[in-house]
């Protein structure tokens, strides 16, 4: 099973960054990419670096499991399991997939604060306002599952901090300077990982 984990775990990333930044180096010539700023503020670091190392604990978990070193959760562990965490990963990998290309040319990964991006409030943009980061978190729980020892359960719960950084203290007061009340206003009415939750008041400008 492990070795099945590592090569649905390289898909992923071929397709989620390695398709997707090809596409936007074709339509735009550049691939969205911004990377960690070095000489950005904390928060922008700190989300970066736990962005990256989410990913690093997730090929780790098969790689362990490999070898023999970490074996899996008990509790987690079975068909069901393995099961749910297929369709999870399937499903993660799809609503990836599609609410990237959703956002055309204003995808990008990490915040540039020179850009003045189209704000993309259609497609799964109009449920949720980061549908790329739910997808994601879904697909890593589903690599989780199909290998479910303490490293992938940490993979996910080091995704989550660095996704809630990175959304909370960097691109939405970023989406607040550049789009100001449209922003605002469509931040009120639609949840930041989920439908209905995580909605900003109206008066939540900068």
């Amino acid at each position: 099973m492990s070795e099945w984990v590592i090569r649905l775990y390289v898909v992923y990333l071929l397709l989620a960054f390695g398709l997707r930044g090809a596409v936007q180096w074709h339509r735009t010539g550049s691939t969205g990419f911004n990377g960690i700023p070095l000489d950005g503020n904390l928060a922008e670091w700190s989300g970066g670096v736990l962005f990256v190392a989410a990913f690093v604990l997730a090929v780790l978990a098969p790689l362990l499991d490999r070898r023999g070193i970490m074996g899996p959760i008990a509790a987690l562990d079975g068909s069901v399991g393995h099961v749910s965490g297929f369709v999870l990963y399937a499903l993660g990998v799809a609503g990836t997939l599609y609410a990237q290309f959703a956002m055309g040319a204003s995808w990008r990964v990490g915040v540039d604060g020179r850009e003045r991006t189209t704000l993309v409030t259609g497609g799964p943009f109009a449920y949720i306002r980061n549908p790329i980061y739910t997808a994601m978190v879904v697909a890593v729980i589903g690599l989780a599952l199909l290998v479910p020892n303490l490293m992938a359960v940490s993979a996910v719960l080091v995704l989550l901090l660095a996704l809630e950084i990175q959304v909370r203290a960097v691109e939405e007061p970023h989406l607040l300077r550049v789009h100001g009340t449209a922003y605002a206003l469509y931040a009120a009415q639609n949840g930041r990982f989920l439908p209905g939750v995580g909605r900003l008041s109206t008066g939540d400008r900068m």
